[in-house]
């Protein structure tokens, strides 16, 4: 499947069972030739990036991998990935959003009508890759800020997702940024694990437009399609009203099931 080559995830049309949250492999397109691109995100990937840690269970199995001390269940914790809610966020749903191919896309080879060109270190080479933002991402950013406690969460590296979060988010609509030593390394994806964040699963929403980043909560997901360059592309602008209808959610299972028309 053509995908970024900075967000080093296969980001791909995946069949995902809500009720195992299992990826269907046979939903899986195979993979391109490889060229000098696709070459330079392998060098990235491997020089740069930390090596994938062993595959982890999703929270519902993991919860059942505890540790006894004198016979007694003891829980096994680990600290959340987001610092306290801010004052100005109290109340507010939490919405993680992807960068690649849901805000912004991003190549190595030139643009000419890039938005921003930013420079990555690659095995002591400095790179520029070229990022395109998809058409109504300021509206969108600028809304979403006002409704919702907004996070940033790729699974690209922080030395190329950091200065473009930077470029892109001008007015601090995040309030923080997540990269990919936060994802779990699962069947093959970098995975978004929701219940690490810190908030409750009940008023958190993923906004990602890959399937198999929120394999494990996909009852909280917000789908988007995948954005490289057209410029007729509205979804960002034609998301805001479900995003204003879901941002007075007492529970974002129950309003997502109403909108799903279940």
């Amino acid at each position: 499947m053509e995908s970024s080559v900075i967000t080093q995830v296969q980001k791909e049309d995946v069949q995902v069972s809500p009720k195992t949250g299992q990826v269907s492999r046979s939903a899986l397109k195979q993979p391109r030739s490889c060229n000098i691109f696709k070459a330079l995100f392998c060098c990235f990937q491997a020089q740069d990036g930390p090596k994938p840690p062993p595959p982890l269970p999703p929270p519902s199995q993991q919860a059942l991998l505890d540790s006894q001390e004198n016979g007694t269940v003891v829980k096994q914790s680990e600290p959340s990935l987001l610092p306290e809610v801010k004052a100005q966020d109290q109340g507010k749903i939490c919405v993680v959003i992807d960068l690649d191919e849901t805000l912004v896309h991003s190549s190595f080879k030139p643009i000419s009508n890039a938005d921003f060109i930013v420079p990555v270190e690659i095995e002591g080479t400095t790179h520029q890759v070229y990022v395109l933002k998809r058409p109504y991402v300021d509206e969108f950013l600028q809304r979403m800020g006002e409704l919702f406690e907004c996070v940033l969460f790729t699974a690209s590296l922080a030395k190329y997702a950091d200065p473009v979060t930077d470029l892109l988010d001008q007015c601090g609509v995040f309030r923080a940024r997540l990269f990919r030593e936060s994802c779990v390394f699962h069947q093959g994806c970098y995975v978004k694990d929701l219940s690490r964040l810190g908030r409750d699963l009940h008023k958190t929403l993923i906004l990602d437009n890959s399937p198999a980043s929120y394999i494990f909560h996909p009852n909280n997901a917000v789908p988007v399609v995948s954005w490289f360059d057209d410029v007729e592309d509205a979804e960002l602008l034609n998301l805001l009203p479900v995003f204003e209808e879901l941002s007075q959610a007492d529970n974002v299972y129950t309003r997502l099931d109403q909108l799903r028309g279940h």
